[in-house]
């Protein structure tokens, strides 16, 4: 199956809310440890398109198993948020797909660099991370949980003159 990418609609907020504690869920995190929140989700017009950033789902079969949204930090940096995958369709390339689809709009949109942040005990994500040529910034102790922070610098594309 593969991974259709949209632009987010209103009518998707519970299905990415739910999707949203789904894959918290699955790496232990839950409201209260000081890193979980989704106090954004009901304000993703404002938070993430209004400000000059994006926010995808991406369907396979006609459902959504999977998001990311991009927020702007400052004129040059976007942070790459809310990058979920449901967990019975993880171990296939999509978290991949959406975040390059993710950096791919941050160039678009004008951005040099995006930054994310996981957790030490999601080990996907901080694989993906790696292999997708991020670096680790650094790390904080929230709670019982170790937050790293990366960043990546954005290369547009070449433009080609014949």
């Amino acid at each position: 199956m593969k991974l259709k990418i949209r632009r987010y609609r209103w009518s998707d907020l519970d299905t990415i809310l739910a999707l949203h504690r789904i894959c918290l869920a699955e790496v232990g995190l839950m409201p209260g440890d000081g890193v979980y929140y989704d106090d954004d989700f009901p304000r993703i017009q404002e938070i993430y398109l209004a400000c000059g950033g994006d926010f995808f789902v991406g369907e396979s079969g006609g459902r959504v198993v999977a998001m990311g949204g991009l927020k702007p930090v400052d004129t040059g940096t976007a942070e790459i948020c809310r990058l979920r995958v449901h967990p019975e369709f993880q171990r296939r390339g999509f978290g991949a797909v959406m975040l390059v689809a993710l950096e791919r709009r941050a160039v678009e949109l004008g951005f040099h660099s995006v930054r994310g942040d996981t957790t030490l005990n999601q080990e996907a994500a901080l694989a993906l991370y790696e292999r997708l040529g991020w670096r680790e910034l650094s790390r904080e102790q929230v709670g019982g949980l170790t937050v790293v922070y990366g960043e990546k610098r954005l290369v547009p594309p070449a433009v080609l003159e014949f």
